[in-house]
């Protein structure tokens, strides 16, 4: 898999999460070893556990309230995504083309 997000780039998404005034709630997958985290909401220090070098991606629901807000921080940010039914997943390692927001 490529690598195609950095720290900047990680740090970028956890603080505009962490600054919307919604409860948002995202989990990961672990690159390494496959482990898919539970659902979590507390981005300002939960999410940077561990650093971001194996974050293959961030799954961050959208609800009907959240969707607008979160996927116009994401554009801001120019990240790696792809938006899903209920959520948006944005790629740390992905094989083959991937569409930024």
């Amino acid at each position: 898999m490529n690598g195609i997000m950095n720290n900047t780039k990680w740090n970028e998404v956890r603080l505009a999460m962490y600054n919307l005034p919604y409860i948002i709630k995202w989990r990961t997958k672990d690159a390494k070893n496959g482990y898919i985290s539970d659902w979590d909401v507390e981005w300002y220090y939960h999410f940077m556990i561990g650093g971001y070098k194996t974050i293959e991606w961030l799954e961050i629901e959208l609800t009907q309230e959240t969707k607008e807000s979160v996927l116009n921080e994401l554009k801001k940010i120019h990240v790696p995504a792809e938006v899903l039914e209920s959520s948006v997943k944005v790629y740390g390692y992905k094989d083959g083309n991937v569409d930024y927001l």
